[in-house]
C-alpha cells in the first residue's frame, strides 16, 4: 500500500523528530488501524518501506497445539505471516498517517514549550491577562505563544484582573499535563516579592544584602528581614532605596499591599522585637528556644500597632521569625515585677524578724 514516507521524514525533521520516532509511531497506528477493519487477523505487523514508498501488513494466523499431560492447556502457535494489506486501506491508512504526525508535532512542540519554561520556575515573568469565561475561577496569564494559569488559590484576594493587562507573576510550577504542558503562576507567593525586589536592588543581586525571611498577607501587608553582607551597607536602606524608589517601584507591583522591612537578628530575642515594627518593643523575653516562645512588652499606647487590625502585626512577626510571640505592656509587666520584689522584700523582713526573736 503507497505511502509518501520519504515526505513525512522530512516533515518530522523540521520539527525535530527523530524519523525512527515517527516510524514506530506510524507503524502502531496502522496495525491498531488494520485490527479494526473486516476479517483481521488477531496477530499482525506492520512495515514500512521508505524506498518504496509504501507499508505491508503482515499477518499470522494461530495454529491450535495438542494438549499433553504436561501441559494441558498450550498457547497456539503462530503461523508463517502472509500479506493481508486490505485493498480498501488507502484512505483509512492515510487519515491514520495524518493523525500520528499531528500528535508527534504537538507533543514535539509542548516538549519545546515545557524545556524552555521548566528553567523557569521559581522566577519572576511578565504576561497579559487572557479573559477566558469558560474558566472563570481561573485567570489566564499569555507569554507569547504560551498559556500560564492563575489559581484561585494564587490570586491576591480583591485584586482585579483585566483582559489585556500587563503583569507580573511569580512561577510556582511547570509540569507535563494531558493537554500539554501546565505552567502555573502565582500573585500571591511570598517569592514574588523577593523577585520584585531583586529586580530593584542591586545590593541583593550582587550577595552584599540578603533577604533572610518574608511573611506575606497578600494583599495586605509584608514583612522582610534583611541582613547585610558586607560591611558599611545599610540593608534597609538598600531596599528602600534613595528616597523611597526602589520600594516604591516594588509596592506598584502590589497594589495597596504594605510593607515593612525590618533587620534580621541571629539573636531571637532582637529579631522578635524588629520583628513587630512599626512598634517598639521594650524587651523581649525568651521563655523557651526549644519551642520557640517569646513574650515582647511593648508600651500601652503601642499595644494595638503591635498588634495590628485583627491580630495582623502580631500574626505576620510571628511567620517572619518562625516564633510564638506573646505580647504584654509594658507598664503592667513593670508593676508585676515592683509587686513581686515588694512581696519578696517582705518575706525577706518577716524571716528576718522572726530570725531575731528567736534568738
Amino acid at each position: 500500500m503507497e505511502l509518501d514516507l520519504t515526505g513525512m521524514h522530512k516533515l518530522a525533521a523540521e520539527q525535530g523528530i527523530d524519523p525512527g520516532t515517527l516510524d514506530e509511531a506510524l507503524a502502531e497506528a496502522l496495525r491498531l488501524a488494520y485490527l479494526k477493519t473486516p476479517h483481521a487477523a488477531k496477530h499482525a505487523r506492520v512495515e514500512l518501506d521508505e524506498r518504496a514508498g509504501s507499508f505491508t501488513v503482515w499477518a499470522a494466523d494461530e495454529i491450535p497445539v495438542e494438549p499433553t499431560e504436561d501441559d494441558p492447556h498450550p498457547a497456539p502457535k503462530l503461523g508463517e505471516e502472509y500479506d493481508d494489506t486490505p485493498h480498501d486501506f488507502g484512505r483509512l491508512a492515510a487519515a491514520t498517517a495524518r493523525q500520528v504526525i499531528t500528535q508527534l508535532f504537538r507533543r514535539a512542540e509542548d516538549e519545546k514549550v515545557f524545556g524552555a519554561f521548566s528553567g523557569q520556575k521559581g522566577k519572576l515573568i511578565t504576561g497579559v491577562i487572557q479573559q477566558d469565561v469558560s474558566d472563570s475561577s481561573n485567570v489566564h496569564v499569555a507569554m507569547g505563544d504560551v498559556e500560564a494559569i492563575l489559581p484561585r488559590r494564587e490570586q491576591v484576594p480583591g485584586e482585579r484582573y483585566r483582559h489585556g493587562e500587563r503583569i507580573r507573576v511569580y512561577v510556582v510550577n511547570v509540569a507535563r499535563g494531558v493537554r500539554g504542558p501546565e505552567i502555573v503562576v502565582s500573585r500571591s507567593h511570598p517569592e514574588l516579592v523577593r523577585k520584585l525586589f531583586e529586580r530593584e536592588v542591586p545590593e541583593l543581586v550582587s550577595g552584599a544584602v540578603s533577604i533572610m525571611a518574608i511573611a506575606r498577607e497578600a494583599g495586605a501587608r509584608t514583612k522582610i528581614a534583611v541582613k547585610a553582607n558586607t560591611e558599611g551597607v545599610n540593608p534597609k536602606g538598600a531596599l528602600i532605596g534613595p528616597g523611597g524608589a526602589r520600594v516604591r517601584a516594588v509596592m506598584e507591583n502590589l497594589g495597596p499591599e504594605k510593607i515593612d522591612i525590618v533587620d534580621y537578628s541571629d539573636d531571637p530575642a532582637k529579631f522578635v522585637a524588629a520583628a513587630l515594627s512599626p512598634a517598639v518593643a521594650t524587651g523581649v523575653q525568651v521563655i523557651s528556644e526549644k519551642n520557640k516562645t517569646a513574650i515582647a512588652f511593648i508600651h500601652d499606647d503601642q499595644l494595638s500597632l503591635a498588634i495590628g487590625k485583627e491580630g495582623q502585626n502580631a500574626r505576620l512577626a510571628a511567620k517572619l521569625t518562625g516564633w510564638k510571640i506573646g505580647i504584654e505592656s509594658a507598664e503592667a509587666h513593670a508593676k508585676k515585677v515592683a509587686a513581686e520584689q515588694a512581696a519578696q522584700e517582705a518575706q525577706h523582713q518577716t524571716a528576718a524578724a522572726q530570725s531575731e526573736q528567736g534568738e
